[in-house]
């Protein structure tokens, strides 16, 4: 989700394009306009050999195939679909699943085919603008893993150093572990999104609370909408992987489920917070409006008592600024009075001065009397 940077900026929309034309044949491959050439990386390893490499051609394929016991190759970018659909030719993809790979508008989700499995995850990024979300598809058979995903870039760095290194049981499992180790590193790259949403949290309840921005209802609304994009793309992960752990899928070994039970744990444990974050949005909306509430009625009860001071006041002052006749019986004999002047303006103050009494006494005005004890 983009955001312009100035003050009363409009927020857009996710929109989601779907490259096929209405009425197409289902299974056609094409790409965006703006989506960068394709670039296949290829890892083939077992436990005592490794193979890393950049493939040009994609014939080279099946012969690193035949050589190690898991091979993952990963494909970023889509502007070559010649070579995306050689790829689902050469491991026997179903057209359909690569349509799903090409138009990355998809939940999270898995769809068995054959022989291999056909996994959806989406992966998400903060930045220092907005909140973006990336599809990763995943290719799960016997004895490879093949990942698409739109551009460069992406969580799986520290997996790709512990099959260099050997580190953990990577370079002993299969290719299911291999599987799951890319949707748990989805999965956790989930938590520093969610732990800068908290600290945006706290930032937005001290502002709210010192009253320092005039615009912190809209950075409210902002992150209540980013928690809602994060929450529509983390809660399919969890019936996801439900569907792994409690299907019988043939190329996902009994001890891998276990893993992918500790993986469905954490989207849970995702969902939760993402929850409790939604509510503290709505609380310190509420909250701003309630201090706003507030501070209008503090206002209002200070130009109220004014008001209501300045009515006795003015009908003294308008009662004797009329033009009474001292010289006829029955008017006003004090406008000759030598101290007629002080003794007006001293019963407008009297009555000034009471009703501020009266004012503190019941409450209205002064610091608030606390509730009689029961």
């Amino acid at each position: 989700m983009h955001r312009q940077s100035h003050h009363g900026r409009k927020r857009r929309k996710p929109r989601f394009h779907h490259h096929t034309k209405p009425g197409g044949e289902p299974g056609t491959l094409k790409a965006a306009p703006d989506t960068p050439q394709s670039v296949v990386h290829l890892i083939a390893f077992n436990k005592d050999r490794l193979i890393e490499k950049r493939i040009e051609h994609i014939h080279q394929l099946q012969a690193y195939l035949d050589q190690a016991t898991v091979t993952w190759i990963s494909v970023n970018g889509f502007g070559d679909t010649k070579t995306i659909k050689h790829i689902g030719e050469l491991f026997g993809f179903h057209p359909l699943a690569l349509e799903d790979v090409i138009n990355v508008h998809q939940r999270a989700k898995v769809e068995p085919y054959g022989e291999h499995l056909f996994i959806v995850t989406r992966l998400v990024a903060m930045t220092a603008e907005h909140l973006e979300s990336e599809q990763i598809s995943i290719f799960l058979g016997k004895n490879f893993v093949v990942t698409f995903q739109q551009r460069s870039g992406d969580s799986f760095d520290p997996l790709r150093e512990r099959i260099r290194t050997g580190g953990g049981r990577i370079r002993e499992a299969g290719a299911d572990y291999l599987a799951y180790a890319l949707i748990d590193a989805v999965v956790d790259s989930y938590f520093p999104v969610v732990e800068r949403f908290a600290d945006r949290l706290d930032d937005l309840d001290e502002e709210v609370a010192t009253g320092q921005s005039p615009s912190v209802t809209e950075r409210i609304h902002d992150v209540r909408n980013d928690l809602l994009l994060l929450r529509r793309s983390v809660w399919p992960h969890r019936d996801a992987l439900n569907e792994l752990v409690r299907d019988q899928h043939p190329v996902i070994a009994d001890e891998t489920c276990l893993f992918l039970r500790d993986c469905y744990d954490h989207t849970v444990q995702l969902i939760e917070l993402l929850e409790v974050y939604r509510e503290m949005c709505a609380d310190l909306r509420d909250y701003y409006l309630s201090l706003v509430s507030n501070r209008m009625n503090d206002v209002m009860k200070v130009l109220t008592i004014i008001a209501t001071i300045f009515i006795p006041l003015s009908f003294v002052a308008g009662l004797y600024g009329m033009n009474f006749n001292t010289a006829l019986p029955g008017n006003m004999p004090e406008l000759n009075w030598p101290y007629g002047y002080v003794a007006a303006i001293s019963v407008m103050a009297s009555i000034a001065f009471g009703m501020l009494i009266y004012f503190w006494r019941r409450g209205w005005i002064g610091p608030t009397k606390p509730p009689p004890r029961m």
